[in-house]
């Protein structure tokens, strides 16, 4: 705890400022010093401060390249004294993003492995291998610091295995959402070694599809190192994340204790196997694995998972063969019975999710959306009814007007039947896209089943509807139990990102969708009952009268979606740039210049909640895209444009800035190559972030440049976007690009236009962006800072 406290303490720590690449890095290494004093004569305790320079593509948020000077990592390695051939890596971040203190991305994980290295060495038993601790000053800079490590660091090439230490939320417990890739050994170190699990390959399946937008140094040490490893991260409490109230004082030391315990324990576990040196040999097949209520894990090789799913598909379709075939002279009409039962499920759970997106498509376009963000029990009353209301009424008007005079106790049983068929064909299909999710298709066949065989002799004795209930119930229990599990899981994981996932995105559409999806799932069994029970039109009614009331409460605006409240806020993230942007001619003239702060929420709702606070804010002031410009000529600080209208963001106008260390941007030759090919070489020197925009004018192309691996990597609309960042000291910045040039280019064959992000120091807000920021309501989270913005023509 006291480590956690003594690093948030520094406050925000944004690389190349003196609290990341100073303070924090003193820190660490006091620490360390101190526990190395204290080590015992078992082990060997090297430290390492390593400052690499660098550059790599990555296809995240669209594809762009990122290039690094002198960033920071610091790096101990605990060993035994003869020295070890083979390590495991384990791997945090101390940086965090600008004007948040960080405390749980990830000071807190560095604390943690500040304390596993202490009891590591205090250790009389040697260990088998090497532990590499990688205090990384560079995560939030998109990933450059691990990158930079893993490439260059002499110890990397000893590393067979990492676990990776991250934050989605605050505290809690922290969940294995990504292993591998394959090696299914890892997966069952942990299973063995940890002392209180928490994974799902649901979650691995859900974050690799590429729906959430984040990433983690995984990636880089899958993709740079061809390393597998562990991926976990705290996942409670997303709305604080990356924001000024993410301080050590919200983690509970029992969540710290927690972690401490699994990964201590997975580490010991891996540091002394004989796996580890040989993991080359164990690298094959992907793992099924998932914790029951976090008691234990259940691994599994997905291979063997394949064999039992196609098993169980098969026992549930050799069931359904021989329920159509009894007796033969019916097996044509009971087909037909069977198949529309099935076209009726499949219609019901059609109508229901049309009816639940047209309502929240509606609650949209009326300005309400996020109104379930503070208190999710409105989703559940707006969404959850309608859905549930729907799926009743469909099956109702079919048993009323399509069913009439059919034995009731038939219809139940045909479409618990058309329930195990859905479900099977799903799990054959799921099974066979070679997902390892399929699994819970699995329970939701096997298990029902089995209650089916079991209470089917007792079905056809009368008196006996009590029993079978009771039975069908027990039958249930083990799906639905994992199945409300998981879904809290996902709902936990899901509902802080709609916030934060730009103004594209219709939150209400996708929260919408999710509750359908699972009510559809946890209905699935209980369609029979709608045509066993006398009457539905109570539970109708009661339905239509909860979502009418929650919809007219919602639509006059009662549930405001946002919370100041000190013990469990929840802020609508705002993020404003004070800009001065400056256009130049092929001749170098300017040609065009104003300032302004450039405001963007950061979800849905842009910025009709704060008007009314701040009224210069508002729909007259909205951005203009410069459609000549890369990026509509924005100064944005990674490429989100995508994720972002323009329709909703604004540009108040302001007075221009005048950095007391402002960007210099020098050309340092033409050159004129074979084949039409020109070479621009630059040199440029600026704050630790800055961001370059290049767009090649029709007719001509980028065929490559100095950066990544040369292969220029074009993002979302076909501009080329480049992330820089330096620690201290570092030298100007010199690249070059090549492009192909068409006969006839009077206007130039290229634009390019570079930021330059004051994140800290005295140029990083001002007195202008200061009187703002005091404006906003206390339910933002705004985060400001200056910049410039330089577009020249060649």
């Amino acid at each position: 705890r006291a480590y956690l406290d003594n690093i948030t303490a520094i406050g925000p720590r944004t690389v190349g400022s003196p609290e990341n690449e100073v303070l924090a890095v003193n820190y660490l290494l006091e620490q360390i010093r101190a526990i190395e004093r204290e080590s015992t004569n078992a082990h060997k305790l090297s430290v390492n401060v390593q400052r690499p320079t660098g550059s790599f593509s990555i296809d995240f948020l669209g594809g762009f390249t990122s290039y690094y000077a002198n960033i920071t990592n610091v790096v101990v390695k605990l060993e035994p004294q003869n020295g070890a051939e083979h390590a495991v890596l384990s791997n945090c971040h101390f940086d965090s993003v600008p004007n948040t203190p960080g405390a749980s991305d990830d000071a807190v994980s560095c604390a943690v492995m500040l304390e596993i290295l202490n009891t590591l060495s205090k250790s009389p038993d040697p260990l088998q291998h090497a532990v590499i601790f990688l205090f990384n000053g560079a995560e939030e800079n998109i990933l450059q610091a691990s990158h930079g490590f893993i490439t260059q660091h002499e110890w990397a090439k000893s590393i067979r295995a990492f676990i990776n230490l991250e934050a989605a939320g605050v505290g809690g417990k922290e969940l294995v959402f990504q292993t591998g890739p394959e090696n299914p050994w890892l997966v069952q170190a942990y299973v063995v070694a940890a002392k209180h699990p928490f994974a799902s390959v649901v979650a691995q399946e859900i974050f690799q599809s590429g729906i959430i937008p984040a990433d983690t140094d995984f990636r880089i040490y899958r993709d740079f190192g061809n390393v597998p490893g562990i991926d976990l991260a705290f996942i409670e409490n997303g709305y604080i994340y990356h924001t000024k109230y993410d301080t050590s004082d919200r983690i509970l030391t029992d969540s710290i204790q927690r972690a401490g315990d699994n990964i201590l324990a997975v580490l010991k576990y891996l540091a002394t196997s004989d796996k580890l040196a040989k993991s080359f040999e164990y690298r094959h097949g992907n793992v099924v694995f998932f914790d029951v209520l976090g008691l234990f894990v259940l691994a599994y090789p997905a291979r063997v998972g394949t064999i039992m799913n196609y098993i169980t598909a098969a026992i549930a379709f050799l069931y359904l063969s021989k329920k159509i075939l009894q007796p033969k002279n019916r097996a044509v009409h009971n087909l037909k019975k069977l198949f529309t039962a099935f076209s009726l499920t499949l219609l019901s759970w059609v109508c229901t999710l049309v009816t639940v997106l047209i309502v929240a498509a509606f609650v949209s376009v009326i300005g309400r959306s996020l109104s379930w963000y503070t208190h999710f029990y409105v989703s559940v009353f707006l969404y959850g009814t309608v859905a549930v209301a729907m799926l009743i009424l469909v099956h109702t008007l079919a048993k009323k007007f399509f069913y009439k005079n059919m034995n009731e106790q038939y219809l139940g049983d045909v479409f618990f039947d058309a329930s195990l068929m859905i479900w099977s064909i799903a799990l054959a299909v799921i099974t066979q896209m070679g997902l390892c999710s399929a699994f819970i298709c699995t329970l939701w066949v096997a298990f029902p089943l089995l209650a089916k065989l079991m209470i089917h002799k007792e079905f056809s004795q009368k008196g006996a509807t009590v029993k079978f209930i009771m039975m069908y119930m027990l039958g249930m229990f083990v799906p639905y139990l994992y199945m409300m599990y998981l879904s809290w899981t996902v709902f936990e994981m899901f509902t802080p990102i709609m916030g934060r996932s730009g103004s594209e995105i219709l939150p209400d559409v996708v929260l919408a969708g999710f509750i359908v999806v699972i009510t559809m799932i946890l209905s699935s069994y209980f369609i029979n009952f709608i045509y066993l029970v006398k009457s539905t039109k109570t539970t109708l009614i009661t339905l239509t009268t909860v979502f009418v009331v929650t919809l007219i409460l919602v639509c006059s605006g009662i549930f405001f979606p946002y919370s100041s409240d000190a013990a469990n806020p929840k802020p609508k993230r705002v993020f404003l740039q004070h800009t001065s942007r400056r256009f130049h001619d092929l001749g170098g003239n300017v040609v065009k210049s104003d300032s302004g702060i450039w405001i963007n929420g950061f979800d849905y709702n842009g910025i009709s909640h704060i008007t009314p606070h701040v009224p210069e804010i508002n729909d007259t002031i909205r951005t203009p895209c410069e459609e000549q410009a890369p990026f509509c000529g924005l100064p944005w600080i990674l490429p989100v444009h995508f994720m972002f209208r323009l329709v909703k963001n604004w540009y108040l106008p302001a007075p221009e800035i005048f950095p007391r260390s402002p960007i210099h941007f020098k050309v340092l030759s033409k050159e004129l190559l074979p084949w039409k090919n020109v070479r621009l070489s630059f040199e440029v020197s600026g704050p630790s972030h800055m961001s370059l925009y290049v767009r090649p004018h029709e007719g001509s192309a980028l065929s490559t440049w100095s950066l990544g691996d040369g292969v220029p990597v074009a993002s979302v609309g076909g501009d080329y976007f480049v992330f820089y960042s330096h620690g201290l000291q570092a030298t100007p910045w010199h690249f070059w690009v090549e492009l192909t040039a068409p006969e006839k280019h009077s206007d130039g064959i290229v634009s390019l236009a570079i930021a330059a992000h004051y994140f800290f120091g005295e140029d990083q807000k001002s007195p202008q962006l200061y009187a703002l920021l005091e404006r906003f309501p206390n339910w933002t989270f705004s985060s400001g800072w200056s910049c410039t913005y330089d577009l020249f023509v060649f």
